[in-house]
């Protein structure tokens, strides 16, 4: 049977950067308060992961948002994040290709200029 370990309370006030979160741990049948670490956050261990406010912008609102960080105080990206990372790395990867595409280009047009046939080079 799967139990709920762990539950959050949040309270936000919107349109402001008063934010609040509360976290407890189930305990011998009842849920006691966690207590937020020296990062400000609420471990979750069963999970791998730490609960707690960020301060920043996201959806163009500059809020404190509910975030999760993982074990070593990292902070998670939301799949936005992750596809928007994605994205550059990809677009820088498409990049990198074409420069080194033009450079191989480059040094084929030269060697013909030389009267090597870089396409038979043994």
């Amino acid at each position: 049977l799967l139990g709920i370990l762990s539950k959050c309370l949040t309270e936000n006030f919107a349109l402001s950067s008063l934010a609040r979160v509360e976290v407890y741990h189930l305990q011998e049948n009842s849920y006691q308060l966690v207590e937020a670490n020296d990062r400000g956050h609420y471990p979750i261990p069963e999970l791998g992961v730490e609960l707690g406010i960020w301060q920043g912008l996201y959806q163009n609102w500059e809020l404190p948002w509910l975030r999760w960080w993982d074990s070593q105080g990292n902070l998670l990206p939301t799949g936005h994040e992750k596809a928007e990372q994605e994205r550059l790395v990809a677009q820088t990867l498409t990049l990198q290709l074409q420069q080194e595409k033009e450079r191989s280009e480059k040094l084929a047009a030269r060697l013909r200029e030389l009267g090597i046939d870089p396409d038979h080079l043994s």
